[in-house]
């Protein structure tokens, strides 16, 4: 069921967070295209995600993980095949429908974690169901560009559009809603919004992925016009990135459950994305050699802490609380990740990279900041977390 889930979740990552890798293409077919042009183009399926998500979140919590997977993926595929037919001016309207499609594995790929392992294990399942974004983005980072080089913007999205659709049948035919217990709303606790260490969690995450969204989906764009790349040899190496970035979430995950908490890997990891990133500010206004090292670092960084993000989301909410919760943690996310791209791009074309690269560096500062008081005590797990909550599921 991991596998299903994180195989369904790196499928809509490729579009979600891939289309950085397809802004020199979509540079040469519309020409005049400015790099805020480019952002919101970039940026139009987190759009979508932050008007779907949540939606889809609190149909998980009623409906279950298969059927919100399979109808997520099949929306997908079609607003992604009618933007490759189409394009132009409805580009960026189909685009953001796609992403309200795409959304629908983040809000229930989460509660197949939280409902198949228990707390103590549920740092590593988060970090490996969380490895899928940069799976995801590294195979847009093989693919894309070749693609777009091949038969243009409209054949790489296709190809999106078709993997898509397959991956809606197989999780359709196969993936099993997990067994969650009914924690219910009237237990004393109400909703978990009325206190403030979700809210703190879900502010800190977004401080963190304006420099994750940002330095994400400039990086090709600034090896090819910065540093004098080829589109086709950068795409590579950033993929590459990011496969370690992925490996980053689930060493994360691992770490947070031996040390029985989720925050403080979560701030050391915040401030050393903010160190990276002032370094890599540094490095790239002296036109260091070692920029290129530095900024796989800083992507690295600033993509290895989500799966600790969401095991802590997860364990802040009640169990029927937990579609929603996660649904909010990608809205909020997606929010700052939809205003990064854009907001950095503009700075970046009025003042230089390494400007842009220096304001981006407070982010994730402010977020080791922002990040809720640590708590004690250490998540035990258990041998068969399905039999303990086997007299709850909902059938």
């Amino acid at each position: 069921m991991l596998a299903l889930g994180t195989a369904a979740q790196a499928t809509g990552t490729v579009y979600l967070y891939g289309l950085a890798f397809l802004v020199p293409a979509f540079r040469r077919e519309y020409p005049g295209l400015t790099l805020a042009e480019a952002g919101l183009i970039v940026a139009a399926p987190g759009i979508g995600m932050v008007l779907g998500v949540l939606a889809w979140g609190a149909v998980a919590d009623r409906r279950g993980e298969r059927f919100v997977v399979t109808a997520g993926l099949g929306t997908a595929a079609a607003a992604l095949g009618a933007a490759a037919v189409t394009g132009g001016a409805a580009l960026e309207g189909l685009l953001v429908l796609a992403g309200i499609g795409g959304s629908a594995v983040y809000a229930a790929s989460g509660r197949v974690v939280t409902g198949w392992f228990a707390p103590g294990e549920r740092g590593l399942a988060m970090g490996i169901r969380q490895a899928s974004q940069p799976a995801g983005v590294a195979i847009a980072g093989a693919a894309l560009p070749a693609l777009a080089g091949w038969g243009g913007t409209s054949a790489a999205l296709l190809t999106a559009a078709a993997a898509c659709l397959a991956a809606a049948v197989v999780c359709g035919c196969f993936l099993t809603d997990a067994a969650v217990p009914v924690t219910p709303a009237t237990d004393g606790t109400g909703s978990p919004y009325r206190r403030p260490r979700l809210w703190r969690i879900h502010g800190g995450s977004a401080l963190f992925v304006l420099a994750q969204a940002a330095i994400g989906a400039f990086a090709l764009d600034y090896l090819v016009t910065q540093r004098g790349w080829a589109p086709a040899a950068a795409g590579p190496l950033l993929a590459a990135a990011q496969l370690c970035g992925g490996a980053a979430r689930i060493a994360g995950g691992r770490w947070s459950d031996r040390v029985g908490d989720r925050i403080r890997p979560l701030r050391a990891m915040a401030l050393a994305a903010a160190a990276a990133t002032g370094l890599l500010a540094a490095a790239s206004a002296s036109g260091l050699a070692a920029t290129v090292p530095v900024l796989l670092v800083a992507m690295v960084l600033t993509v290895g802490w989500h799966g600790i993000g969401y095991a802590a989301v997860a364990e802040a909410a009640p169990a029927n609380w937990s579609g929603r919760a996660l649904g909010a943690q990608t809205t909020i996310q997606n929010v700052a990740g939809a205003i990064a791209p854009p907001a950095f791009g503009a700075l970046a074309g009025w003042a230089g990279y390494p400007i842009a690269y220096a304001a981006l560096s407070v982010t994730p500062l402010a977020a080791a900041l922002a990040f809720p008081r640590t708590r004690t005590g250490k998540a035990t797990p258990t041998t068969n977390p399905r039999a303990a909550t086997a007299n709850t599921s909902r059938g």
